[in-house]
């Protein structure tokens, strides 16, 4: 006998759930909480002269406990030729967060991913379109040679560049800057300009031109927790590959490569479950 002729319903192999969005919203929410972070802080520092915490995330200190990013720590150390312990024990839970989940600072801490974010949110209420096409795409190992001229320049120079020109840092800056000296700093206009390129293409600058997304990719390419891909039960529809906000396919089993950052996208915006994230 057939589904219909006993009542029961068909099948659900195949049929097609509406998108969750649990990880957007827990995204959202933890990016809020990361943002607010730095930016209420210099309120707190100035006007009630508490500075339990101080810095932003190149160099962010809560308390005696200090977290550098590995750029940075990495640019001053092949610069000076001279490790200084701070530094590098403020480095290790940076590294060992992307060792074990890859990017996930850029996905789900990072200043600029918040305002992109939000600016995304936005274009979709006005656009009333799910997702953004591509309109300019380059070859993703740009990425590593970004990485790679970025300390080249560097040594070169004789001076840390990314700490000074970090879009991720910069937002942490000019807030300070604006509290402290009433003035923001001509190198914000990078800000901006990271902003207007997601008019073109979404998440531009983090997955081609950040060299410290680069150098959390490289050191989360042994990560732990990756996006994997049931096969069986994905119909190629290709409604993750539009999802992700990084220009992957993760039908084609691109959640595993090192330029996933693990931000959900993918996994909430498949209706056949075939996609889930997986410790290894």
């Amino acid at each position: 006998m057939t589904g219909e002729e006993t009542g029961t319903a068909p099948p659900v192999a195949t049929a097609a759930k509406r998108p969750k969005r649990r990880y957007s919203r827990l995204r959202l929410t933890v990016l809020t909480g990361a943002f607010l972070l730095i930016a209420v802080n210099p309120f707190v520092n100035y006007y009630l002269h508490i500075d339990f915490i101080q810095g932003w995330y190149q160099s962010l200190g809560i308390g005696r406990l200090w977290f550098v990013s590995p750029l940075e720590g990495l640019e001053s150390l092949l610069i000076t030729k001279s490790p200084y312990l701070p530094s590098l024990v403020g480095m290790l839970f940076p590294v060992l967060l992307a060792f074990f989940l890859g990017r996930v600072f850029c996905s789900w801490i990072c200043p600029i991913s918040f305002l992109l974010e939000l600016f995304d949110r936005a274009r979709r209420l006005v656009s009333a379109k799910p997702f953004l096409r591509n309109r300019l795409l380059v070859a993703k190992r740009l990425l590593w040679f970004v990485l790679i001229a970025e300390l080249v320049v560097s040594l070169v120079l004789g001076a840390p560049l990314f700490v000074f020109l970090s879009p991720p840092g910069l937002v942490g800056r000019e807030i300070m800057m604006a509290v402290f000296f009433g003035t923001l700093a001509l190198e914000g206009v990078v800000v901006i300009a990271v902003i207007l390129l997601e008019l073109l293409t979404r998440r531009f600058f983090c997955r081609t031109f950040c060299p410290l997304g680069g150098l959390l990719a490289f050191l989360g390419l042994k990560r732990r927790l990756r996006v994997h891909l049931q096969a069986a039960d994905c119909t190629g529809c290709g409604r993750c590959s539009r999802a992700c906000p990084m220009g992957l396919q993760p039908e084609a089993g691109e959640g595993l490569s090192a330029y996933c950052w693990n931000c959900g996208e993918c996994v909430d915006n498949c209706r056949f479950d075939a996609l889930h994230f997986r410790w290894q």
